[in-house]
């Protein structure tokens, strides 16, 4: 039997505001339990919620980045529920009229095509606490200190076909996220964190299927390994005979697999009401107008501008742009260095890249700043160094303060390009192995790349490569 699989997505984006959603409580991530959370997020007697400001703006600013509506009038509401981990008994959240309405966003799929994902909404929330299970042996612990950090709740359409697009979906909005600075999206901190409703029905179909909602998935990767699996545990079902049950389920990163946590609530289950101790939010055209001047270029132009201005291809251009740091890092290297696009982008996202991953770091926690890289680059350029010396480089500067005209001072790396140096040591490899020459002259060309190595290797790698080259040809033909 063919399936198709249908996937929508629900992400908790944290707003990045120094102080919570509706209380004076700092945001920030790390302190001791329990140390961050005041009477009005405990929700005790006789206390008021005073709406974030800021929380308002980066919704909008949201809204503005993905083309989607703003709820000029937007209400918060109680969703009832009763969890350890929320004191209130009830979560402040949106629901009828929230403040993003529909919207879309365009991803690029692995084979270059491209899909248009539909929003649906994207409200305002605040977030509950956090239970540990394992402060204490036999019990459970609550830290309420994340309790009332603002949310940005965007719901997506169940427009995805595949775990692939799903991925290609969530890295998009972590990309928007973080170029218009509202949120950190930080997924081990949870400051970004996924839900994926999944179901399957038979191609062709048009109704939908029953479907899971899989919790707070907080890796990308671990996001396309769950939903290939609840696809593969409901077509097992479904195929033996069996029904899929609506059901909260939680992914097990250890053993690869889906568990049910508990049944699927509905909105109505939540008794949903407009909260009465916060008015509407009325949104003026004015201020909408005011923070659309406040939006940086979006990754998608940016991604034009790549390809049309500075000759890119689209990959090395999609690859610089997902990530505004990733974007900056390499407009500075050029800005500084004089180095082509292409000899900058090659650098950053192969030998930096390549070094940052090997470490485990971000590339605002590299220890190469942009400024010391594109010293770096600009002694490639200008043909100071080889790129073979260039890479030796980088390695002494990941380990030191030092400048790359330091390194190259103190090292004496400065390349050779002395035509008349370069042809003494051809002559000498030449004359060292006259065997080599003779099968070379016999045809044997593939020996160039033995003699290139014999005279690198005699210049300690400082040789003008391109230079090399060409001399060398001539010498051999005789």
């Amino acid at each position: 039997m063919q399936w198709e699989t249908v996937i929508g997505l629900e992400i908790h984006a944290q707003l990045a505001t120094k102080s919570k959603i509706f209380s004076a409580s700092s945001t920030d991530f790390g302190a001791e339990p329990n140390t961050q959370a005041n009477a009005v997020d405990l929700g005790m007697p006789g206390v008021l919620p005073v709406l974030n400001r800021e929380a308002v703006h980066m919704a909008i600013k949201f809204a503005l980045a993905t083309d989607a509506e703003i709820g000029k009038r937007s209400v918060f509401a109680r969703k009832n529920y009763f969890y350890p981990d929320l004191p209130k008994g009830y979560q402040i959240s949106q629901m009828s009229l929230p403040i993003v309405g529909k919207g879309a966003v365009e991803v690029t799929l692995d084979d270059g095509t491209t899909k248009t994902i539909g929003l649906t909404r994207a409200h305002l929330e605040e977030d509950a606490g956090k239970s540990v299970h394992d402060a204490y042996h036999g019990q459970t612990g609550v830290d309420l200190n994340r309790a009332g950090t603002p949310l940005l709740e965007i719901v997506s359409e169940p427009d995805m076909r595949s775990a692939k697009e799903a991925v290609a979906y969530a890295r998009k909005i972590h990309s928007i996220v973080r170029y218009i600075d509202i949120c950190d999206g930080n997924m081990q901190e949870g400051s970004f964190r996924c839900d994926a409703n999944v179901s399957v029905r038979m191609a062709g179909d048009d109704k939908l299927g029953t479907r899971a909602e899989i919790k707070n998935v907080n890796s990308f990767r671990f996001l396309e390994r769950a939903i290939n699996f609840e696809v593969e545990r409901q077509i097992d079902i479904i195929e033996g005979g069996g029904e899929v049950v609506q059901e909260t389920r939680l992914y097990d990163a250890d053993n690869d697999e889906t568990r049910s946590m508990r049944s699927k609530e509905e909105a109505n289950d939540y008794r949903y009401f407009p909260d009465p101790d916060l008015l509407p939010v009325e949104v003026e055209q004015s201020l909408i107008d005011e923070l659309q001047k406040t939006l940086p270029e979006l990754p998608e132009t940016r991604k034009a501008r790549f390809v049309d201005e500075l000759k890119l291809p689209e990959y090395d251009a999609s690859v610089l742009t997902a990530d505004k740091a990733t974007a900056d890092f390499f407009e500075a290297t050029i800005a500084a260095s004089g180095a082509t696009p292409k000899l900058a982008s090659t650098w950053v996202t192969g030998e930096l890249f390549s070094r940052l991953n090997k470490a485990g770091l971000e590339l605002t926690g590299s220890p190469v700043n942009a400024e010391r890289f594109s010293g770096l680059l600009a002694r490639i350029q200008d043909n100071t160094i080889s790129g073979k010396i260039g890479k030796q480089i980088l390695d002494q500067m990941w380990d030191s303060t030092a400048s790359a005209d330091e390194i190259i001072e103190k090292e004496g790396l400065k390349q050779i390009s002395d035509s008349s140096e370069i042809e003494k040591m051809i002559d000498d490899v030449i004359e060292a192995n006259p065997s080599q020459l003779e099968e070379y002259r016999a045809g044997k060309e593939k020996l160039l790349a033995f003699f290139v190595g014999q005279v690198m290797k005699a210049s300690r790698g400082k040789a003008n490569p391109a230079q090399l080259n060409e001399m060398l040809r001539k010498k051999l033909k005789g």
